[in-house]
């Protein structure tokens, strides 16, 4: 069992950078394939970015390739996720995923521990 956290997010323009984190206790993130989704107002979640459990294999949203990069690093448990070059769409909740055991996957059904979410606004 994991429990995640992220932070990161906030108000920024059109052009900016941020980047996310997700703070995991519990069992060490190694056992784990990551990802990051999001979701806006009334939208179903969508995924955004996926890491292998090692750390080693990735895999993007064409919405987001070549704009963001995700990472994770185990010895501190934390995966991130960095983001330029932020466009108005991609203003929504992020949230932080977790399967054990498992590789990367693009299906937020097949993720079993989730974060809370953090909120990034981006203005035009």
């Amino acid at each position: 069992q994991v429990q995640l956290v992220e932070s990161g997010g906030g108000l920024v323009q059109a052009g900016d950078s941020l980047r996310l984190s997700c703070a995991a206790s519990g069992r060490a993130l190694s056992y784990y394939a990551m990802a990051w989704f999001r979701q806006a107002p009334g939208n179903k979640r969508e995924f955004v970015a996926t890491v292998s459990r090692s750390g080693g294999s990735t895999y993007y949203a064409d919405s987001v390739k070549g704009r963001f990069t995700i990472s994770k690093d185990n010895a501190k448990n934390t995966m991130y996720l960095q983001m330029n070059s932020l466009k108005p769409e991609d203003t929504a909740v992020y949230y932080c995923a977790a399967a054990f055991n498992s590789d990367i996957k693009m299906v937020a059904n097949l993720y079993e521990y989730w974060g809370q979410g953090t909120q990034v606004t981006v203005s035009s």
